[in-house]
């Protein structure tokens, strides 16, 4: 059986048994398409398949555009990792972390390098802490103000986290949370430019990623794919319902142009669309005659890592055996520790409706999978996928 059919089984199989309404996955090797896989529908009320020019709500595939903006920064000497958050934007001076007694003043400035290896003590909104929760009143004020006069914008809904206190001590820990958009706050802050102006300038039309932005014009409002939330039936199966709300201050619908560009998730795309940035990256900063970046900055970005004191947290919250993180995306660095067919060296990340990006760049191989279903319940459909491509491949 060779790896297109395998592939087409593990996918027909999650449609079948109603885990996700439809998807696509491409494959490409040293600028070679392997193979582009589709099943299903983007939209199952009007019986639209998905197809390869559907486009995707990135969310939190979004982060490794946002590191190789400020990689263009620092290439041009506007942007130093080290240097404090607080240069930028200033709201970040004196902040406040959790400590048994409440709160106390931090010993320690936040750093670009803090937001680009999420280390800074930014969450994300959760419950568990007075920081998770200050950050969901931020973002849930965010999406309450999403289609008002008066929208949050990028810089307002970092200098509101700056007002909140962080989980723990910058460059201490590391914590999944809000590092990414105060990054592109801080972008916007150093250039004098928008976020979506810049990666439209810098990234995306230099390498023709005309469908990729942070909303989707109303004459391709047809290509999004809806997101499906899977609830259980009485009788045990599953079954897939719209969903439709508004998160981390970003539309559903994509509709309207944002206020709020988020670094963290905000882009839409195509798998072709991010197959140029991926490949660019693969090429050293370069696809196709086209440089965004120099290739001592591409090492630079793909080949980081956390120290041991901030790599225990990474693997006790995100379950990534043999990867450490930087600059916005998992490393692997120990593939027999792996929980999925790797080689030293892959990098990518995914989002939060299922989308999925893996680059192994001593095998010039890229993998991108495009879902949109609530939740992570893509994630073991995503490892099952890749592990037929790597098992083949490599």
């Amino acid at each position: 059986m060779d790896m297109e059919k395998r592939l087409r089984d593990v996918m027909d199989r999650s449609v079948e048994e109603r885990q996700i309404a439809g998807m696509n996955l491409l494959v490409k090797r040293d600028g070679q398409e392997i193979c582009y896989c589709q099943c299903g529908l983007a939209d199952r009320e009007k019986g639209r398949a998905f197809s390869r020019d559907t486009i995707l709500r990135l969310f939190s595939q979004t982060k490794p555009v946002t590191a190789a903006a400020a990689m263009i920064l620092m290439e041009r000497g506007m942007v130093d990792i080290q240097q404090p958050v607080e240069d930028f934007l200033p709201e970040f001076a004196g902040q406040q972390v959790l400590c048994e007694q409440g709160c106390r003043a931090s010993r320690q400035q936040m750093t670009v390098k803090d937001l680009l290896h999420m280390t800074s003590g930014l969450a994300y909104p959760h419950p568990e802490s007075a920081a998770g929760r200050y950050a969901d009143s931020v973002y849930a004020q965010a999406n309450r103000r999403l289609r008002t006069e008066n929208p949050m914008t990028t810089r307002e809904l970092a200098a509101r986290l700056a007002q909140g206190p962080l989980e723990f001590e910058p460059g201490s820990s590391w914590q999944y949370g809000a590092s990414a958009d105060v990054l592109g706050a801080l972008i916007e802050a150093a250039t004098g430019r928008c976020l979506a102006g810049f990666m439209e300038e810098e990234i995306f039309a230099p390498l023709g990623m005309e469908d990729t932005g942070f909303w989707v014009v109303p004459k391709k409002q047809e290509r999004l794919a809806v997101t499906y939330e899977t609830v259980r039936r009485e009788d045990g199966k599953n079954d897939l319902i719209p969903y439709g709300e508004d998160h981390l201050g970003i539309q559903s619908r994509m509709e309207r142009e944002p206020a709020l560009a988020s670094g963290g998730a905000g882009l839409a795309s195509t798998l072709d669309d991010y197959m140029r940035f991926a490949e660019m990256l693969l090429g050293e900063g370069q696809r196709l005659g086209v440089r965004i970046l120099r290739p001592a900055t591409v090492r630079f970005l793909t080949g980081g890592q956390l120290s041991a004191v901030q790599q225990e947290p990474f693997h006790r919250q995100v379950g990534l055996e043999g990867y450490s993180y930087a600059n916005l995306m998992r490393v692997c660095k120990n593939p027999a520790r792996a929980g999925t067919f790797t080689t030293e060296g892959e990098y990518g990340w995914d989002g939060w409706l299922g989308v999925y990006f893996a680059n192994f760049p001593k095998e010039k191989l890229t993998i991108l999978m495009g879902m949109q279903a609530k939740d992570g319940c893509t994630f073991p459909l995503a490892r099952k996928l890749r592990n037929v491509v790597v098992g083949s491949l490599c």
